[in-house]
């Protein structure tokens, strides 16, 4: 018997972007009580993780698309390894979009506004965590097979005793 492949927890989620936040305010709090300037992402972070958002929802429109065709078997590592990235991708955005909001959330409490240079980094980490958290859910939601599709003939092998998988039509009794 197949069971049916639970999402993510949202508290994970919830938890990996406070561990990041925590983490963002204490490294800020750690450099200015030595007056040494805040940490400033580089933009190389934000952009990779919307790279990284897009080619999840590349794939995950892929294997959706191969799946609504039935234009041939949808090879099952494939679609596990993209449910483990898209998993994988709720927890790194959220966490590095919590650090990124970390690090902004300090810089509100100075008596001098930072500069637009330092701020932004940190706002577009923050923005990018949160696309990077959005389109793997749904990517999540891609990877699930639709309901009612038990096999390639549209038999359920687990509700049909006689009826295996496509490949395996030899072996059905006449």
């Amino acid at each position: 018997p197949m069971r049916r492949i639970e999402r993510l927890n949202p508290i994970a989620v919830i938890a990996a972007a406070a561990l990041g936040a925590a983490i963002g305010l204490v490294i800020q709090f750690a450099l200015s009580s030595r007056g040494n300037p805040p940490l400033v992402p580089p933009l190389s972070l934000p952009a990779t993780l919307v790279l990284i958002s897009a080619m999840l929802l590349g794939f995950g429109i892929r294997l959706r698309r191969n799946v609504a065709k039935r234009a041939g078997a949808v090879n099952p590592f494939h679609a596990v390894r993209l449910l483990a990235a898209s998993r994988a991708g709720q927890i790194v955005g959220a966490a590095l979009g919590g650090f990124g909001g970390g690090l902004a959330l300090s810089l509100l409490g100075r008596s001098v506004p930072a500069p637009t240079a330092t701020w932004l980094p940190m706002v577009l980490a923050l923005i990018s965590g949160i696309v990077l958290i959005v389109s793997a859910v749904i990517a999540e939601r891609l990877c699930q097979v639709p309901p009612g599709d038990g096999s390639a003939d549209g038999s359920d092998p687990e509700r049909d005793p006689e009826a295996g998988p496509a490949d395996q039509a030899a072996y059905r009794k006449p």
